[in-house]
């Protein structure tokens, strides 16, 4: 019976209309304490776990590459653990299920290779005109309709041609470092082939560990002074057609149909009714605040809400999401210690960690990207994506999204009448 009614409860906490409105009446925080469980405390922190290492290399490697200072790169962490932290603890706790809100890695990755041409005011002016976009697409209730609008093999396809360059400095750190490469990739490896073990420790969390234990034990480790405390830098964005042009577009889709998409039916799996256009709008509204301390755009983020449904009993997951969000407040908070610490290690080890925690969003992207329709269109926005070409100084991944819709919509037509096997 309580079964039955906890499930009943569930289904009542969001709306069916346009803009989804959470359960009543509203969770109490005894509630809260009472549906915590061991179980989906250990959730939550694996869920923070996992987005506390392998995906904070990806913002470092597209940082340091694209030039940007600690504390740039500390304020830019700030904002992707503490803001987001808040607003995943807030929305898990009003709408009663894991809604983890993060940042989009894809559009980190592409911002990283803009940051060659473009300064780093016009790229955070670039946030706030994507955040704008996202939150006026939110108000529309068009979400879901904008999501099935672009052919899922193709933004996939993009998305492959934006990650696969993190295999290939993978490829490339265990060449050049195999002292430092080989234990990360062999801890990763064996705590993946044995799932019972890699549920005691995430397999990137194993590599992580044995990269440190290998760097301090071969005395490379070297920090410098500085703050442990967030420090968060106001910064001003410069509005040029140049970055809008390049950046607003690839950012919103990465955020809308792929980040966005991916948590919503990831939570829909699980048996929940996520708010599709109310986390759009919430992706809008947080990620003003978000580019005002340099970070990149919000969303709903899809790897580690499976995390967190995986935790316990249904009704009990969204207090996963709220310890999630808690902890994430905790590591914002001491953001320039992370950077820090990661940035005193040598180079092949931030490499490594990356190439690792992108492995399976890559085979992912590909599987997507080629499975069935669209594929020659999809060929064709991976090749253009990886030339690295930018007319008009715009970046490959935008002209490769526009190549592999126009080819199919010439060579593929058939394509787009066709239902899609993924949705059957």
């Amino acid at each position: 019976m309580t079964s039955t009614l906890d499930e009943a409860d569930t289904e009542r906490t969001t709306g069916r209309g346009r803009f989804e409105r959470p359960g009543s009446p509203a969770t109490r925080p005894h509630r809260v304490l009472r549906d915590l469980s061991g179980s989906s405390a250990a959730g939550g922190i694996v869920g923070l776990v996992f987005s506390a290492t392998g995906p904070i290399a990806v913002i470092l490697s597209a940082g340091t590459q694209g030039g940007l200072g600690s504390a740039q790169l500390a304020s830019w962490v700030f904002g992707v653990f503490f803001l987001n932290g808040v607003l995943t603890a807030l929305a898990s706790w009003v709408y009663r299920q894991p809604l983890c809100f993060f940042w989009t890695i894809p559009g980190t990755v592409v911002v990283g290779s803009s940051l060659n041409h473009l300064t780093w005011p016009e790229v955070l002016g670039a946030f706030v005109v994507t955040a704008l976009l996202i939150l006026a697409i939110g108000l529309t209730g068009w979400v879901r309709r904008i999501m099935s609008a672009l052919p899922m093999p193709i933004v996939m396809a993009m998305v492959a041609g934006v990650f696969l360059h993190f295999g290939l400095d993978l490829v490339s750190a265990t060449g050049a470092d195999v002292g430092l490469a080989v234990p990360m990739v062999i801890v990763f490896v064996a705590l993946t082939a044995f799932p019972r073990a890699g549920r005691l420790m995430p397999p990137i969390l194993g590599a992580l560990l044995a990269g440190a234990l290998t760097v301090a034990a071969s005395g490379r480790f070297q920090l410098e002074e500085g703050a442990w405390l967030a420090q968060p830098l106001l910064q001003a964005p410069v509005f040029s057609w140049r970055a809008i042009v390049e950046l607003v577009v690839p950012l919103a889709i990465t955020v809308l149909v792929v980040q966005n998409g991916q948590g919503v039916a990831v939570l829909e799996q699980a048996g929940h009714e996520p708010p599709t256009n109310v986390a759009a709008i919430l992706c809008g509204l947080w990620s003003l605040p978000m580019a005002a301390v340099g970070a990149v755009t919000t969303c709903l983020a899809g790897p580690t809400n499976a995390l967190l449904v995986a935790s316990c009993e249904r009704s009990r997951q969204y207090t996963a999401g709220i310890v999630c969000g808690l902890g994430a407040i905790v590591v914002g908070l001491f953001a320039p210690a992370l950077v820090r610490f990661m940035l005193a290690t040598p180079p092949a080890f931030i490499a490594v960690l990356g190439g690792l925690a992108m492995l399976r969003a890559l085979q992912g992207a590909f599987v997507t990207a080629f499975r069935s329709r669209f594929s020659f269109g999809a060929l064709i926005a991976f090749l253009v994506t990886v030339s690295g070409v930018h007319p008009l100084n715009i970046n490959a991944a935008f002209w490769g999204l526009i190549a592999g819709v126009v080819v199919s919509l010439t060579l593929e037509r058939t394509d787009f009448a066709e239902p899609d096997p993924q949705s059957e």
